[in-house]
């Protein structure tokens, strides 16, 4: 650094300048360096620190040290040790926590460039301009602005801070001591006869506690027969308030669906009066309820007694996603919610209500079992129920079928499983009594049912489907998963009566015709519906729906129209009276699912059909006239029309040709409408028979949408 020369003055006195003697220049100390100076800077003098090394020398002082700066913390701890429960000792941990805060604060403050700033200011901004409009507009209606523009302004003087701080509470420390619990010392040997003896009284003493509450149920029974005769005189728990409640909740659908309710009762399709071999389907309520949305329809069955009253099955035809099964029963007068519900632990296939106690419903499970419920208890129990002791099948049971009553006035009914069984239960006064009528052996394609055993195969055939004949109440038919249709006896249970061999896959449903006694219809999972006449080994009328058939039922008005289900959304409905060639009406019902079973009113008067999904859905559907017709109203109506083309004809004279043909009429006995309806399917069969088997192919013609 510069030096400069300074004089320094000599001390006054010489006891001062004795005390304390001038120091040395620094120049005069050692290793101090000079540098000299030029024409244009003055000399210069490094000073040496007093504390620098001593005996340095030049190529000491030139050599540089490189450091490195690490971002560890020099305090933070390097030699933890933590316990390691997996191998139970201590070990060091080498992860340390390197970070230290030197200072934190917490605060609203707001970066200058950051988007929460430019949203605050925005908002800001938005509130001036509210502020100013609404003052301009106050001035504009001759308001005071001012007094209006103080008002959004805040009191900056108005401001306090106020805090308060509690007394933090005593700590009290309380101990008690209690005494040690007193303690036996037992031993003992455990042999083989001291275990038997013990077990032995612990039965006893199970036997002796199920005697106790085996006795004390009477005396419970009692009291609950008085509870309920005190009880009664509740009107708010009563029975007669749940029928009001009832009621007044039809009341309350029927005027939701009064425009439903006025086409159900009152609507006909008057287009069908101008178009001949068409018909369609007009949608009317759907039913379902919370618990089916995910479950497949499997069974619908209407109520024989109570024609408004029917009962909807619910479970899986993929036999991958089993779950719970659900039974609703519903009713025409209250679409919107179930009249009773049962659950079941597996999937229900099938149901069937008793043509004469119409409170007992029988009910087929996919796991085999076969169960009756009374729909008048409350309780989700049913009355009987097969086991494994009292002959359950080992496959699902797709069919179950009310019968007479036997000679000791039992109730009794069949069903049909996969396991190749029919088998007749009875309603004994506990359990279910079983007997197999049938086992469905497996025939060779090649041999006629009536083959000796031999030429049978091992095994026994799926039966999917039955139906029992309405005239011979011995004969029934069977349809296997073979596509195999058997005919078979009560009677005889060795071999088949029949076997018709012309479905090439599963036969899902065999129904006989309501009128004819020879007549049975069947649809399969090969695409087709069949009309039979059991007394030949062929269909007389084949039908190929170009789709997966799911269900197919005849109407309980005609003895030649019948209707069936596809698996593509769509409901076709056959009169072979009226047009042997293609359906007059095929309507596509649902969209985006596809319709498992379908059901027509027992009631030739209330012209519904029920249709049922795979997404838990029953659609109500009214046919239209011309899928109505029957025998009688037929020719009531060609004998109308022709005497309105007579009455044309002779220029609106009426005419007197039909008297005597009338009179003729008149003298002959009349026939009753059934003998009428199977008169009508006779001769449809017999030109069926007389010109071969008939084939129908959807693909192959435009169906007719309704």
């Amino acid at each position: 650094m510069p030096t400069t020369n300074v004089k320094k003055r000599a001390p006054k006195h010489p006891a001062a300048a004795e005390e304390h003697p001038m120091e040395a220049p620094p120049d005069e100390m050692e290793g101090n360096l000079i540098v000299p100076g030029s024409e244009w800077e003055p000399p210069k003098m490094i000073i040496r620190p007093p504390d620098q090394v001593q005996g340095l020398t030049e190529k000491d002082l030139s050599e540089e040290h490189t450091r490195v700066l690490k971002a560890d913390n020099p305090q933070a701890p390097d030699n933890l040790a933590r316990f390691n429960h997996k191998e139970k000792t201590y070990k060091f941990d080498p992860t340390v926590d390197q970070t230290a805060i030197s200072l934190s604060l917490e605060g609203l403050l707001l970066h200058v460039e950051s988007d929460d700033l430019k949203r605050q200011k925005q908002a800001e901004d938005m509130e001036k301009e509210a502020i100013v409009k609404e003052a301009e507009r106050r001035k504009a209606e001759g308001g005071e602005a001012e007094a209006d523009d103080a008002r959004g302004l805040r009191n900056q003087f108005n401001f306090s801070e106020r805090a308060s701080q509690t007394l933090n509470p005593g700590l009290r420390e309380r101990g008690t001591i209690t005494e040690p619990p007193a303690s036996v010392e037992y031993a003992a040997i455990a042999t083989q006869w001291e275990i038997y003896d013990s077990y032995m009284e612990d039965q006893e003493r199970q036997k002796q506690a199920k005697d106790k509450s085996k006795a004390k149920k009477p005396a419970e029974e009692k009291d609950d027969a008085a509870g309920g005769a005190r009880d009664s005189d509740d009107v708010v728990h009563s029975e007669n308030l749940a029928t009001a409640a009832k009621i007044l909740e039809r009341m309350a659908n029927q005027n939701a669906f009064d425009d439903v309710t006025q086409d159900f009762k009152y609507w006909e399709d008057q287009s069908d009066f101008y178009r001949e071999g068409e018909g369609t389907l007009l949608p009317l309520w759907k039913f379902q309820s919370e618990r089916s949305k995910r479950k497949h329809v499997t069974t619908i069955k209407w109520n024989p007694s109570y024609d408004d009253m029917f009962a909807v099955g619910y479970g899986s035809y993929d036999f991958m996603k089993q779950g719970s099964g659900l039974i609703c029963g519903f009713s025409l007068k209250n679409p919107s919610f179930p009249e009773f519900t049962f659950t079941t632990e597996t999937g229900v296939m099938c149901v069937d209500w008793h043509p004469t106690h119409t409170s007992l419903l029988c009910v087929g499970l996919y796991d085999g079992t076969v169960c009756v419920y009374d729909v008048h208890q409350t309780k989700n129990l049913p009355i009987f129920q097969s086991t494994v002791k009292t002959g359950k099948h080992t496959d699902p049971v797709w069919e179950v079928c009310w019968q007479e009553e036997d000679l000791a006035k039992n109730l009794n009914f069949f069903s049909i499983s996969s396991d190749g069984r029919v088998t007749l239960w009875t309603l004994g006064k506990n359990n279910l009594e079983f007997s197999d009528v049938m086992e469905l052996k497996l025939v060779s394609s090649g041999q006629e049912a009536q083959a000796d055993d031999e030429a049978s195969l091992c095994g026994l055939a799926g039966g999917c489907c039955f139906d029992f004949n309405r005239q011979s109440e011995h004969l029934f038919v069977v349809g296997t998963e073979e596509g195999k249709i058997h005919k078979c006896s009560k009677a005889y249970n060795s071999q088949y009566l029949e076997t018709y061999d012309s479905h090439h896959m599963a036969v899902y449903t065999v129904r006989w015709n309501h009128f004819h006694p020879n007549v049975f219809l069947s649809c399969s999972a090969d695409w087709t519906v069949k009309v039979w006449d059991h007394t030949a080994k062929n269909p007389r009328m084949s039908y190929d729906l170009n789709n997966q058939v799911g269900d197919v039922a005849w109407t309980p008005w005609s003895s030649t129209t019948f209707a069936a289900c596809t698996s593509d959304g769509k409901v076709h409905v056959f009169d072979l009276n009226e047009n042997k060639n293609e359906p007059m009406c095929e309507q596509k019902v649902v969209r985006k699912a596809k319709l498992t079973k379908l059901a027509f009113n027992i009631n030739p008067r209330s012209p519904c059909l029920l249709v049922g999904d795979d997404h838990g859905c029953v659609s109500s559907l009214k046919l239209s006239p011309n899928l109505r017709w029957t025998a009688v109203s037929k020719a009531e109506a060609e004998r109308k029309q022709k005497e309105a083309e007579e009455a044309a004809a002779a220029g609106g004279r009426p005419s007197h040709r039909a008297q005597p043909k009338k009179a003729q009429d008149d003298g002959a006995p009349k026939k009753s409408p059934d003998e009428l309806e199977v008169e009508k399917l006779d001769k449809i069969l017999e030109v069926a028979a007389k010109t071969g088997e008939f084939n129908y192919a959807a693909d192959q013609t435009n169906g007719k949408q309704g």
